[in-house]
């Protein structure tokens, strides 16, 4: 009779691998064989073969005593720093800065609510923050042509370093932005 296929190593490999992606923290050797119902010896094998099978991806199976880790690899390192600390913020012009500032605060907004604030035309600034993923069209207003509106999405909260829209300092009476273009220079610098 053949082995049940989750018991193959492979398969144990595979799900080992699976199990520290989502949790993304080091987890015991014990805790692992808990999950994947298995012994200990089993799990030590899967990590084996785990740590052979990710040879020469962007991952490391890193083991320590009885701890296992999924990490990137310090060849890929510089791409996922790239990738986690976008280089968009410096990019951003004044005017950008702006436009996303009250975007953030008035959110969902139109182009026509941005530019009643702003006292200029807003398409370009607009469809730039879209493209650096920094805003997103949300819906469509119930005014004459049906507007779209606007609001910030999950990559703002990263490059602005908020875990919630929720966050936002209050609006100061003039310069509310001020805020926002602190939180850029610091990223620009770092």
């Amino acid at each position: 009779m053949a082995a049940e296929p989750r018991a193959q190593p492979e398969a144990l490999a595979g799900a080992l691998v699976a199990i520290l992606f989502v949790r993304a923290e080091p987890l015991g050797v014990a805790e692992l064989a808990t999950a994947m119902e298995v012994d200990r010896q089993a799990v030590r094998r899967a990590a084996e073969l785990a740590a052979v099978l990710l040879e020469g991806t962007g991952l490391l199976l890193q083991r320590n005593l009885d701890q296992l880790q999924l990490v990137t690899h310090p060849d890929g390192a510089w791409a996922v720093q790239r990738a986690l600390q976008p280089e968009v913020a410096g990019r951003l012009s004044r005017p950008a800065l702006e436009t996303l500032a009250i975007v953030a605060y008035r959110q969902p907004v139109s182009r026509a609510g941005v530019e009643a604030i702003r006292g200029v035309n807003c398409d370009a600034v607009l469809e730039r923050l879209q493209a650096h993923d920094l805003i997103t069209e949300v819906g469509r207003g119930e005014g004459p042509g049906r507007p779209r509106l606007f609001a910030t999405t999950l990559r703002f909260l990263q490059v602005v370093g908020l875990s919630s829209i929720d966050e936002l300092p209050p609006l100061e009476p003039a310069g509310g932005n001020e805020w926002l273009l602190r939180v850029v220079e610091r990223s620009d610098a770092g």
